[in-house]
């Protein structure tokens, strides 16, 4: 997901904290920059990924029991403050919700956000995929003791490679540690060196890894098995990019990216990330004109399904960014924003809100009990979310 921006300081969702790991003693060595034509089934993060017959058993026998408001509701991540997760208890098993997103800011320790975080969960019929967004820099929800200061990905991106390995696993690590089983990151966006702070999104707040989409691919290469094998799924955000914007799709519905195309070296980060295995893509809400000249990337089949799926061959979860609270969205009822999203080939339906749930799995449910074609891919949805529970350790078989 896209994090909220600092800019508009109402909706903030990251924070700041303490100090960087030291690097391991030697470098590991250069990573390749893919191309944009990525292999069908992307090698996975090993400590991320069962056996395929055990995965696809254990997955088909959780979706087949499913109901279809179970599988409506699978499809939902709804947001909670960071440091009252329980208000959202209610919401969870109500709605029958497939994951959570944290966000504010918290300086609590470890011990207090693992047990809040374990009870919201025990309110869920399946275990809930629990994300956040700890980037670094000024995109950090948890901070304090526990949890040292993260340093921005443009600072990172431009050190080594063993401190940039050795500060996601450290970080990694700590999520893991509290039950936090999915970070909305990395930011796979490159920003030209000619645009810089002048891009509202990520320029402005130093969130890419660089300018040259060669170099930030590398950095991605490295950051999603760092952090999956430290057992936190990793999301590559925000697809096809949001570097070269000059409007925030949170505060604007003026976000267009003129410049992208099907080939675009800016992909490249993206691509890489999908070699690397990572989990999950994060489409942004912005207009790509040159890639569908009708609709933003949320509600674009051409994008979600032509191009992340069927081009770049990404076979794991694709989600929204936040589609509740941004103002790119505004227009669209809300149940519509969910069943456009997944209708486009979508899985993941992220809101900050948590009153979007009753409406949004509602849209989906209708939809789905009068659209047989809607209700397959309503299920194979559904089954996307739950080969990434599956991969995290979460489904009970």
């Amino acid at each position: 997901m896209r994090s909220r921006i600092i800019l508009v300081l109402a909706m903030a969702l990251a924070g700041c904290s303490s100090a960087q790991p030291a690097p391991p003693s030697a470098a590991p060595p250069s990573l390749p920059v893919p191309s944009l034509s990525v292999p069908s089934s992307p090698p996975a993060s090993p400590s991320l990924s069962p056996s395929p017959a055990t995965s696809a058993d254990c997955v088909t026998r959780t979706l087949d029991r499913l109901t279809p408001a179970e599988l409506a509701g699978q499809v939902l991540m709804i947001g909670t403050e960071v440091d009252s997760p329980d208000r959202l208890g209610d919401t969870v098993a109500r709605y029958h919700l497939g994951g959570v997103f944290l966000h504010g800011r918290s300086t609590r320790t470890a011990a207090q956000l693992r047990s809040d975080i374990a009870a919201l969960g025990r309110n869920a019929d399946l275990p809930l995929l629990v994300s956040l967004d700890q980037e670094g820099g000024n995109v950090q929800t948890l901070k304090g003791p526990d949890f040292p200061v993260l340093p921005a990905a443009e600072k990172l991106g431009a050190g080594p490679a063993a401190t940039l390995r050795a500060t996601t696993t450290d970080s990694a690590r700590r999520l893991a540690g509290i039950g936090v089983t999915m970070n909305l990151a990395p930011v796979a966006d490159t920003v030209p060196a000619t645009l810089g702070e002048r891009n509202p999104p990520i320029g402005y707040w130093h969130r890419q890894y660089g300018s040259d989409p060669a170099k930030v691919a590398t950095a991605i290469s490295t950051v999603v098995p760092a952090s999956q094998d430290a057992k936190v799924l990793t999301v590559l955000k925000h697809f096809p990019g949001l570097g070269r914007v000059t409007a925030n799709t949170d505060t604007s519905a003026d976000a267009v990216d003129n410049t992208a195309t099907a080939n675009d070296p800016y992909l490249k980060p993206f691509a890489a990330g999908i070699q690397a295995g990572s989990a999950a893509v994060m489409v942004s809400s912005a207009r790509y004109p040159r890639l569908d000249p009708s609709t933003i990337a949320t509600f674009s089949r051409p994008i979600v399904t032509g191009l992340l799926r069927d081009k770049l061959g990404f076979q794991g979860l694709i989600m929204t960014d936040d589609v509740g609270a941004a103002t790119a969205l505004e227009s669209v009822p809300v149940g519509q924003r969910a069943v456009r999203f997944v209708a486009a080939g979508g899985d993941l339906v992220l809101t900050i809100r948590p009153g979007d749930a009753g409406p949004m799995a509602s849209a989906l449910a209708e939809r789905a009990g009068s659209d047989t074609a809607f209700q397959a891919r309503l299920s194979d949805a559904a089954r996307h979310v739950l080969v990434a529970k599956e991969r995290a350790g979460l489904l009970p078989c």
